[in-house]
């Protein structure tokens, strides 16, 4: 495996994205656009980890899809993800 896993369940799974290295919830639906109550619940299962990972409200939701942008996927970002 190449990134950290650290969740997985029927609706998704939450990894290290192996292109920026922060985590990322991915929908198990082959489709780009979940319904707000999918979206919400992908958010909150990215939020345990996020934080974890960087601290309660210190990080935000990245969903705009650049690399693969038919496959619902949401990365957290740190505040100085931009900057480094």
């Amino acid at each position: 495996m190449l990134s950290t896993r650290y969740y997985d369940d029927d609706q998704c799974w939450i990894a290290d994205c192996t292109i920026c290295l922060v985590p990322m919830v991915v929908w198990r639906v082959h489709d780009a656009h979940p319904s707000d109550e999918v979206r919400l619940a992908l958010h909150a299962a990215l939020a345990v980890v996020a934080d974890q990972e960087f601290g309660a409200g210190e990080w935000r939701v990245d969903d705009h899809m650049r690399n693969i942008p038919d496959h619902y996927h949401a990365h957290a970002r740190p505040p100085s993800f931009w900057r480094r």
